[in-house]
């Protein structure tokens, strides 16, 4: 295996990792604390790896590393940020694993069907379709019946992952053409 695909794999388990501890905590500004947590700010970067890997090795090798990012993912989110006496933080941590497994195996099919049409159709289609199976599900299984409005919360986090994923077609662009799978 090459550098690129053990740093992307690494990357994905972090970003995880960081989705989740971030997540825990309302943006208290502005009156958005019913309606946004922190967390929707990093998790959208977990659709940019994926798309990069899946441009330079194609789907396979890109859910090999959705698969790793999982697992060092998971491991993390339960060493570092999972409080067992807390049944939210036990929540948080099996909505993540199931959110994000099946919607970074979403956005590999979604991106290799259009990854030969423009060069920004296949990651924005792919990252926003991804991103509303992975914040729906994410969040109705972490805080249903808890009194956390899970609701509200998932349509801000919703719209805030598609502004950042119209923002990572930035980087995608010059990723994609920076770097080859070698």
């Amino acid at each position: 295996m090459n550098k690129l695909f053990m740093t992307l794999s690494f990357l994905m388990g972090v970003v995880v990792l960081l989705s989740n501890y971030l997540v825990q905590f309302p943006v208290k500004y502005y009156g958005m604390q019913e309606v946004l947590t922190y967390g929707a700010f990093s998790y959208p970067i977990a659709f940019l790896i994926t798309d990069l890997a899946n441009r330079a090795y194609g789907k396979f090798i890109a859910k090999k590393i959705v698969y790793i990012g999982f697992i060092v993912g998971i491991s993390f989110t339960i060493f570092f940020s999972t409080n067992f006496t807390d049944i939210i933080s036990i929540r948080i941590a099996i909505g993540s694993g199931t959110a994000f497994i099946i919607a970074q195996l979403l956005d590999v099919q979604i991106f290799d069907k259009f990854r030969k049409r423009k060069w920004f159709i296949a990651p924005l289609a792919s990252s926003l379709i991804g991103s509303v199976v992975d914040t729906f599900l994410f969040f109705s299984i972490s805080f249903y019946g808890t009194g956390v409005p899970w609701f509200s919360l998932s349509l801000g986090d919703l719209v805030v992952k598609f502004i950042v994923a119209l923002v990572m077609l930035i980087p995608f662009r010059f990723f994609s053409r920076n770097f080859k799978a070698a």
